[in-house]
């Protein structure tokens, strides 16, 4: 019983958020990008606030790179010149130091991000951004703080999307690795649709038992993000919630990147098509055409002969 009250309970909280131009709500209006990043680090120092042990990292993707863009300086030390730099940051006009540090280091991180990204030559202008990358990085991270805790110190982590951006088909199997990641590791995915439904990270949602929400208004972001992803997935139960939306859980062929009903699945690879090929065009393993499309032999006929 002793052993059980010196059990120090901590929550981290990785928010990644895409960044990415094709992104219409920065395509329409550039300004709300400064709404939408004012509401994540106002999410980021109230989560900081529920406990004084509470930590909370923030990942930056767009088309061609995911970084992060503020996390723990006692868990990675960035290089000198590159972004995430711990700045020292001194109290100015009654701000807690903390919330000013994060503040001020997302704000010159992102500045530096959207910069790399104009400076970089997309051949295809209608790429998906790396969300699943980003993932990833923060699976890492939490990993490492893992590793790294103190004797007796409990770490619930969850992971939170804010994205604009559709699609996600062409990364199906690192969103696949990275969900089944999540939940063997106890880790809560919620994601935050500024537009669309995306079905595929209602599956991620669904798989780690977290929630999905598309906000009708962009103009109340900070409010939806305060009252639903705010709360740990534990007080969630104790509160009245959207309903969760029916998920999808069609999958995406690898030839077209289109939902599909039924299809063809390799037994090697696990990759999806939907029309038979003699050839996986993953792992090249050779198949045999099923016996519906091989053509028929004709029936010898047996004449009885007297």
């Amino acid at each position: 019983m002793a052993a059980m009250a010196d059990e120090v309970e901590t929550s981290l909280l990785v928010i990644v958020v895409d960044l990415h131009t094709r992104q219409r709500y920065l395509r329409d209006q550039p300004s709300l990008l400064m709404h939408v990043l004012d509401s994540v680090i106002t999410l980021a120092n109230m989560h900081l606030m529920l406990k004084t042990k509470n930590k909370v990292a923030i990942v930056g993707c767009n088309a061609s790179n995911s970084e992060f863009l503020f996390c723990d300086a006692d868990a990675i030390q960035p290089q000198p010149g590159q972004s995430g730099q711990s700045t020292a940051v001194r109290q100015s006009d009654g701000q807690y130091e903390i919330f000013a540090h994060l503040e001020t280091t997302v704000k010159q991180n992102i500045k530096d991000f959207m910069q790399d990204e104009q400076s970089t030559f997309f051949e295809d202008k209608d790429c998906e951004s790396l969300i699943a990358g980003a993932l990833t990085l923060a699976l890492c991270y939490i990993n490492r703080i893992n590793k790294e805790k103190s004797a007796g110190e409990n770490l619930n982590s969850r992971l939170l999307i804010l994205t604009g951006c559709a699609g996600g088909a062409s990364q199906h199997m690192a969103y696949m690795n990275v969900f089944f990641t999540a939940q063997k590791q106890n880790i809560v995915m919620d994601v935050c649709s500024l537009e669309y439904e995306l079905g595929l990270l209602q599956q991620g949602c669904d798989i780690t038992g977290g929630l999905f929400l598309k906000i009708p208004q962009l103009q109340g972001l900070l409010q939806y993000l305060l009252w639903v992803f705010l709360p740990e997935p534990p007080i969630r139960k104790k509160l009245v919630l959207p309903p969760p939306a029916r998920v999808d859980y069609r999958a995406a062929c690898f030839c077209h990147r289109t939902l599909i009903d039924i299809g063809f699945v390799c037994s090697i690879c696990l990759s999806i098509f939907c029309k038979f090929s003699p050839i996986c065009t993953t792992c090249n393993t050779v198949f045999k055409p099923p016996g519906s499309l091989l053509p028929k032999k004709k029936k010898k006929q047996i004449k009885n002969v007297c």
